[in-house]
């Protein structure tokens, strides 16, 4: 469904060790309505896996995706790159038809969600 790059793990345990309790920790990757074309991103850490959620492991990061985020999310990719000017998360959805000019909302062929200011 998802594919987390070593690099962009090596980040995501690198922040979780900033955070109490980091063994218990799970990196939650969703989708939610907003954003200039529709959908926007959400990646945070979370403790409880819920009903429904997508249980995965991936160079040794426990990721969950809600449900209602799976079918939006099937086959994207987060990596995590350094620049001259710092660094971040990239998203690659295969899903994301279209992308707003910030880059962080998109919109698929089957759902524009509801759009928002950016």
């Amino acid at each position: 469904m998802i594919t987390l790059t070593e690099q962009a793990a090596f980040k995501v345990k690198e922040m979780m060790q900033d955070q109490e309790n980091p063994e218990a920790l799970f990196l939650r990757v969703s989708v939610q309505h907003g954003g200039c074309s529709g959908f926007s991103y959400g990646l945070g850490f979370d403790e409880d896996k819920q009903d429904g959620d997508a249980l995965l492991e991936q160079h040794g990061v426990r990721i969950l995706v809600d449900k209602d985020s799976q079918p939006l999310l099937k086959g994207t990719v987060i990596d995590y790159k350094e620049s001259m000017i710092g660094g971040g998360f990239s998203i690659d959805n295969p899903n994301a038809i279209a992308t707003c000019g910030c880059g962080s909302s998109f919109r698929t062929a089957t759902d524009a969600g509801k759009p928002s200011d950016c």
